[in-house]
């Protein structure tokens, strides 16, 4: 993407807004976006009233099929997927422009969601609502459009799906939040956040900025469209139920909706009459999960975040993960978007301690898992090249977000088990012991089979 600067109010910082850097913005698109960023920063209180019509341009409808096919993602209710779209006889360009069509005559309406539930690392399920191809085009331009406005307003304490943003700013900054004395921490977990969002409120929010009606109603029919259930058995059909609350995990829109929901924490908890002044406090959120860091968690910051959360926000705070973490307390720590923070001694033996911070315990176990799950004897007839490959591209992912803070001990951790993972698997290949060439070692043979060492 070109990157422009603004000559424009020059004694003003204008951010920079993209959602995707690996996908090129057009450049009367990228003009557009830095605009209405440009006048959101600059009139906190204006309201937008004339939204729609870029929605449906072309150029903004081609970028956002962009982004949702590079995005992929599966089916939604209606079958097609994006390979499909690829190969149908129109094309992109001929399914941009049934959509495109569709809004300008303000005849779209989107289709019930297909419910998909995924595992979760404590053996429950997680619910998502996948939107068809179609619904998330039109929900991704509608992001290209409205995101801007709303990124102008929201807290430098909110890190989770937002633009030139990411979890390890969220990291360091609760690390030097601890290095300077904030060491007791509000480890805050909200039940069931992304389907408990009441719809008026949430739609009060939109509009403190958006007061374009057919944007509102775009986004009040994504709120309110059907979720279907999968089949409950053979021959038999899913539930179709209406939500009244919430907006699903799975929609491109819901992100940013369920960020503009809790930017009115963030702003209430840093407004100087909030926990941020009389507390000394500071808020670090990604997304739903959130701490609080003070030198003392008193009542008083106590009742404040109960209050706000369920009885103003009417979200419902779950008490039985939420915990307070003092880390001057011995073999306190706290754990946070996949890391645990802890201090330990010093390594050299000096009388003092430092602030480690590592891959939880809970992520290395699901590192094991997905291991296991690679190596396992459904997977025994596998070119043995294919599965280093398959192994080589997930250690890569795994390490490139767990380099942060102090992570040797985890990563020698992950080459050991992932080597004797090997090891079972070649020995499992043959009815007869598996044995290396002649004055080669195992380390050595999968060194040479390409195994990275991490």
């Amino acid at each position: 993407m070109n990157k422009r600067s603004t000559t424009e109010d020059p004694g003003r910082h204008v951010k920079e807004y993209a959602l995707d850097k690996r996908v090129p913005i057009p450049g009367k698109l990228f003009d557009l976006r830095q605009k209405l960023g440009r006048k959101a920063t600059q009139e906190p209180g204006f309201r937008f009233y004339a939204l729609y019509d870029r929605i449906y341009r072309l150029d903004t409808l081609m970028t956002a099929w962009e982004l949702v096919r590079y995005n992929k993602g599966t089916c939604g209710i209606d079958g097609v997927t994006i390979d499909a779209v690829m190969d149908s006889k129109e094309g992109p360009k001929g399914f941009v422009k049934d959509i495109q069509e569709s809004l300008r005559t303000k005849t779209y309406r989107p289709q019930p969601l297909r419910r998909v539930y995924i595992p979760k690392s404590n053996g429950k399920m997680r619910p998502l609502g996948i939107p068809t191809v179609r619904d998330r085009v039109v929900q991704m331009a509608t992001l290209l459009i409205i995101e801007p406005i709303f990124e102008a307003d929201f807290e430098d304490c909110s890190y989770g799906f937002r633009p030139n943003r990411s979890a390890h700013d969220a990291l360091r900054e609760i690390r030097s939040n601890i290095k300077q004395g904030l060491t007791e921490i509000y480890d805050a977990d909200l039940k069931g956040y992304f389907d408990s969002i009441p719809h008026d409120n949430l739609m009060a929010c939109v509009e403190k900025r958006i007061s374009d009606r057919s944007v509102l109603n775009l986004i009040r029919m994504w709120l309110k469209a059907p979720i279907v259930e999968p089949p409950a058995g053979k021959g038999k059909g899913g539930n179709v139920t209406k939500p009244k609350r919430g907006t699903p995990q799975g929609g491109v829109i819901s992100p940013l909706l369920a960020n503009l929901y809790l930017h009115w924490f963030d702003r209430s908890f840093n407004k100087p009459s909030g926990p941020r002044d009389w507390a000394n406090a500071r808020l670090v959120r990604y997304a739903d999960d959130f701490v609080i860091q003070a030198r003392y968690q008193g009542e008083r910051l106590q009742n404040w975040i109960t209050y706000t959360i369920e009885d103003w926000m009417k979200l419902e705070i779950n008490q039985e993960k939420t915990k307070i973490v003092n880390l001057h307390h011995r073999s306190a720590t706290l754990d946070f978007l996949g890391f645990t923070f802890r201090y330990d001694r010093d390594l050299n033996g000096r009388p003092w301690k430092y602030l480690n911070v590592f891959p939880s315990k809970k992520t290395m176990g699901k590192l094991r898992n997905k291991l296991r799950e690679k190596t396992s004897s459904r997977i025994c007839f596998k070119p043995v090249d294919e599965v280093v490959t398959d192994i080589n591209k997930y250690l890569k992912g795994w390490s490139g977000y767990f380099n942060f803070g102090y992570p040797r001990v985890a990563f020698r951790e992950a080459n050991h088990f992932v080597r004797k993972r090997l090891i079972i698997h070649l020995s499992r290949r043959s009815q007869r012991p598996y044995r290396p060439g002649a004055e080669e070692t195992f380390y050595k043979h999968l060194q040479g089979l390409g195994l990275i060492y991490l």
